[in-house]
């Protein structure tokens, strides 16, 4: 079993590197950091999402709001990073936030996972967009008329991050 044998850094930066353990390789977070993908649904039955340039996609792509967890200060609580996250990006605050459960997005490739929280009681109290090094535009969509909304986006080019199929699965599989 590929277990059995030691896994060996290839090369690390920052916030990735790249490990071969066997015959497989794949990219793996450094440092210990992991990450936060929010579900947040306003009063009105709208989903906030983002949208941001990606340089692996050479694309912008559309996202649920996320984020790094420890990539500042190491020990970060899940909760907190979330909530700061989900301000930072959208302008939104979130009254209580919920894990909902660890997923993987693409368990052959990454060994990266990610925690899915749901975001409740939602204020907005800023414009969002991120920080000074990133871009984003804040959508925030009524889910009925969610799958046209990316479906549009799609024709306009953006890439869609898997994560979507969460908010999509009922159009998608009726």
């Amino acid at each position: 079993m590929t277990d059995e044998i030691p896994a060996e850094t290839m090369w690390e930066g920052r916030f990735i590197k790249m490990v071969k353990q066997g015959k497989w390789e794949y990219a793996s977070r450094s440092r210990g950091i992991g990450a936060a993908v929010i579900v947040a649904i306003t009063d009105a039955d709208e989903v906030i999402l983002v949208e941001q340039y990606r340089v692996p996609l050479g694309r912008h792509c559309l996202e649920l709001p996320a984020g790094l967890i420890g990539d500042v200060e190491a020990g970060e609580p899940l909760v907190e990073a979330a909530r700061r996250e989900l301000e930072e990006e959208t302008g939104y605050r979130a009254g209580s936030i919920e894990p909902l459960g660890f997923f993987h997005s693409s368990p052959g490739m990454v060994s990266e996972g990610f925690t899915l929280v749901r975001a409740r009681n939602l204020v907005k109290v800023g414009e969002g967009g991120g920080d000074a090094e990133e871009d984003i535009t804040v959508h925030v969509v009524p889910r009925a008329t969610l799958p046209d909304f990316v479906a549009r986006k799609r024709t306009e080019g953006a890439a869609m991050d898997v994560k979507l199929l969460l908010l999509l699965s009922d159009a998608l599989l009726a």
